[in-house]
């Protein structure tokens, strides 16, 4: 699935975002400034969290909470290495069965299943171009 968009249809494009994935681990690719966070930020509000979204740079890992669920959102582009997440706790995150959406997966891609979702976003002149890969263990 390929969606081109601006950021005035993100809304939209995160509630198709949400009807197709086939997975709660949503991984995000894109380069700084692309908008990985401004949609995760959207998709957090359409599944249903009230809680004040902001970017876990420099914390990591912020939590969200649903009524019967809870968002994990990542941003690992500050760490080194995988010993760095696992001294916090990766992988009870990843096992959990809890929505994962993590910035900068790459970071991490050895200690990941075969079961997510990859988002790739790109930035071209005008528009954001998001791709849409499943990557299931299916």
């Amino acid at each position: 699935m390929e969606i081109s968009y601006t950021l005035n249809e993100v809304e939209n494009v995160a509630k198709q975002l949400i009807k197709n994935v086939k997975t709660k681990t949503l991984l995000f690719y894109g380069n700084m400034g692309v908008g990985k966070t401004t949609l995760i930020k959207t998709i957090v509000k359409i599944l249903g969290s009230d809680d004040e979204v902001s970017s876990p740079t420099f914390s990591i890992v912020n939590e969200y909470h649903l009524n019967d669920d809870k968002i994990f959102h990542f941003d690992l582009y500050r760490i080194n290495d995988l010993e760095e997440a696992y001294n916090f706790g990766i992988e009870d995150y990843i096992d959990s069965e809890n929505w994962k959406l993590i910035e900068w997966p790459e970071k991490i891609e050895p200690i990941l299943s075969d079961h997510f979702d990859r988002i790739d976003l790109e930035l071209d002149s005008e528009n954001r171009i998001l791709r849409l890969n499943f990557k299931t263990n299916n």
